[in-house]
């Protein structure tokens, strides 16, 4: 009985303590202060996403000790515009110039009897013999062009004796068929004449062939230009074609040089460029030459396109098929250009680290361009006289990979 009225008790003041606690925070006071609490929570919230803004603002820097700079060997190079010259060096081989070349050939069906030119890298001069042709064809035409001309005199002849049985002063009045007579003869020889010329017969040659009114038995070719045979397909007593080819001469007086350039090296090749030539077995001895010639097409095996020079050989010396050294020197010019160790390139992106004093190293997005003599050009990301890290650049990345450091897009 006495348990029972105790546990009553206890209920009854819980029961009181709950309704105090409920009146006290229903209370004036309470209630105020509410919001300024929610205020200064949303007040904390506000300065941390100040603090973050401010952080993407300010750009990504790494900090080097002094202490760490001498360890690492931390070198620094003023970014600077300087005169850019690019040098390419190549292999050439030497050519023929196919300006220089020429074929022997004829025009008529017959065969080869006698061979003045019988060894191949002979040196002919030009309007020298190289061959007697013997032609059946060339024979009959020959014996056409005799009787045509024996007609034309007959015809003359004709004329001349009318007039002078007539004896009138001027012939045409004697005959008025004679004037069309004596022009219809002319023709005609004239055209049997052309005919020889046509197959290389010299205009010696046909003028012995009318005084005399003999056929000449074979047609001897002459040389059309000087120069060496590089290749010969003549033989005494074998049977030749119209246009068949005899001889292939080549004047070595003037060659070729024809160097191979890497495809991406193309985009500052230009024609004009002027370029010295060496041969390892000419010690010390240069030749000077520009290109005159790109070529359109590229190797598709080495990626490489010819580009050409014309070197004159005057004393033969160089000769088809030799190699030579080329060195082309290029100036492009004013750039703004840095270290090719400065710049850090990942495959994807290239940075640099720039010294912003006291031992801070911003890192530093920037666009390449060419690349020579160990500089490279900075297109975009960099300003005059502002300082890079030049050496342990490497290190320095390392360092802010460790650390989290981005650049900024």
């Amino acid at each position: 009985m006495i348990k029972g009225i105790r546990v009553l008790i206890l209920l009854v003041i819980f029961a009181a303590l709950s309704e105090i606690a409920v009146l006290f925070d229903n209370s004036p006071v309470q209630c105020a202060e509410k919001p300024q609490k929610a205020a200064r929570q949303n007040d904390v919230h506000k300065t941390d996403d100040q603090t973050d803004t401010n952080t993407d603002k300010e750009p990504p820097v790494v900090e080097i000790t002094d202490d760490k700079r001498q360890l690492i060997g931390v070198r620094t190079v003023e970014v600077a515009v300087k005169p850019f010259q690019r040098t390419i060096r190549t292999v050439g081989r030497i050519e023929y110039d196919e300006r220089r070349t020429a074929t022997v050939n004829t025009k008529i069906d017959g065969w080869i009897e006698r061979l003045y030119v019988d060894y191949t890298g002979r040196y002919v001069k030009k309007g020298e013999p190289m061959a007697d042709i013997y032609s059946p064809e060339l024979i009959a035409t020959q014996r056409e062009f005799i009787n045509l001309v024996k007609w034309a005199r007959g015809s003359k002849s004709y004329v001349e004796q009318n007039v002078q049985d007539s004896g009138e002063q001027d012939w045409s009045a004697a005959n008025p068929y004679a004037d069309m007579l004596k022009r219809d003869a002319a023709t005609i020889v004239d055209a049997a004449r052309q005919r020889l010329k046509l197959w290389d017969i010299t205009d010696e040659q046909i003028k012995r062939i009318e005084e005399s009114g003999q056929v000449i038995r074979t047609l001897t070719i002459y040389c059309p230009v000087s120069g060496y045979v590089v290749e010969k397909k003549a033989l005494s007593g074998m049977r030749i074609m119209p246009g068949e080819k005899l001889f292939d001469l080549a004047d070595l007086s003037s060659i070729w040089v024809m160097a191979d350039i890497y495809e991406y090296e193309l985009p500052v090749i230009r024609i004009g460029q002027v370029a010295e030539i060496s041969l390892s077995y000419f010690a010390g001895k240069k030749f000077t030459s520009k290109i005159d010639y790109i070529y359109p097409v590229l190797s598709g095996e080495r990626r490489t396109a010819r580009v050409r020079f014309t070197v004159p050989n005057p004393a033969g010396e160089l000769k088809p098929q030799m190699f030579t050294n080329v060195e082309i020197k290029i100036d492009l010019g004013q750039r703004l250009v840095v270290p090719e160790e400065a710049v850090i390139d990942t495959g994807t992106r290239q940075v640099v680290y720039v010294d912003k004093g006291e031992g801070n190293f911003e890192l530093r997005l920037v666009q390449l361009g060419l690349r020579a003599e160990g500089m490279v050009e900075v297109i975009k990301g960099l300003k005059p006289k502002e300082r890079v890290a030049s050496s342990a650049a490497f290190l320095i990345d390392s360092e802010a990979q460790l650390k989290g450091v981005t650049p900024k897009k």
